[in-house]
Parts: C-alpha cells; sequence; structure tokens
C-alpha cells in the first residue's frame, strides 16, 4: 500500500475498531461504547491519540494483525497498538507484567501508547465503579503500583493519572 493509504483519523479508525470487534461486547453494552469513552479521553491530546485509543484492543481481542492495522493506519500507530497488545501467554498477572515491561521502555513519540493506555485504564476503572464490579475494581486497585511504575511519565497526561489516582481513593471505589 501507498502512503496515501493511511488514514490516521478518528473517524476511520473508530469504523475499523467497531468493524474488527463485530458483536464483542463490553460488559452489556456494544464494544463501541468503550471506545468511544476512550476516545472522548483522549480528545486533549488530539487525533493521533484518539486513533490509537480506537485501535488499542483490536489485536488483543480480534484477528486483525498489527500489520494490518500498519497498512491503514501507518507504522506509529500500529508501533502504539503492539505496545498495547498483551502477550498471549499464561494468566492475566503474566500478561501484565509482559505488557509492564513494555510500556516501562517507551519514549518519544510512542509515548502516545502510554497516553492511551492510561485512558483506556481510566475508562475500564470508571466502568466499574458506576457499574458496581467490585471484583474487577480489586483487580485494577492491586495492579495500579506496577501498572503506574511502567505507564506514568511526569506531564504526560496527568489529569488522566490525576482522576485515576483519585477513583481508587475515593469512599465510592472503596464501598464495591
Amino acid at each position: 500500500m501507498t502512503a496515501l493509504a493511511f488514514d490516521p483519523q478518528p473517524r476511520c479508525a473508530r469504523s475499523f475498531a467497531i468493524a474488527r470487534h463485530g458483536d464483542q461486547r463490553y460488559g452489556d453494552q456494544p464494544y463501541g461504547v468503550h471506545l468511544d469513552a476512550v476516545a472522548a479521553v483522549l480528545e486533549p491530546y488530539g487525533p493521533l491519540a484518539q486513533v490509537v485509543g480506537y485501535l488499542h484492543d483490536v489485536c488483543e481481542d480480534t484477528p486483525t494483525t498489527v500489520e494490518e492495522v500498519e497498512e491503514h493506519f501507518g507504522p506509529l500507530v500500529a508501533a502504539c497498538v503492539a505496545l498495547l497488545t498483551d502477550e498471549p501467554c499464561g494468566d492475566r498477572a503474566a500478561r501484565k507484567e509482559r505488557t509492564h515491561r513494555k510500556l516501562a521502555a517507551v519514549s518519544a513519540e510512542f509515548e502516545l501508547a502510554l497516553i492511551a493506555k492510561a485512558a483506556d485504564r481510566l475508562c475500564n476503572v470508571r466502568a466499574c465503579v458506576t457499574d458496581g464490579h467490585a471484583r474487577l475494581l480489586n483487580v485494577y486497585r492491586r495492579e495500579h503500583p506496577a501498572f503506574r511504575a511502567a505507564a506514568h511519565r511526569p506531564g504526560l497526561c496527568e489529569p488522566v493519572w490525576r482522576e485515576l489516582d483519585a477513583l481508587f481513593d475515593t469512599p465510592r471505589a472503596g464501598k464495591h
């Protein structure tokens, strides 16, 4: 494909991701609800961040390959999606540990992946709090120190991190 085939626009990424996720659900809602929530958090960080946000789970949760993402959205977006994709190994703890190692090594323009990952986690935690999913909220709470150590960079998407940190400290989050 030529460079003209790349279309790193949020609307195109949304259409691509929703088509690839198909009938997948996010709780009892279509998966697009989660993708739209992530993209909304990413709006202040620009359209490219939103593109990565829409595509963040497409290689992990569907048969879509990183190469397909690159064909449609270019090498930077594909590299960011690859960074966000859990390796298929063992249990959740093993997968997250490998992903955290990848995130801890990220720098330069690939920090776009860290912004998308923080937004994704914030949306997941918000959903747990709102929907009363105490078990998953506790999983995120236990993972938070390692996740933060791997993905946080001072000055990078601080409003997202402040809200995420606060959700674990609020009485509302603690009651579920």
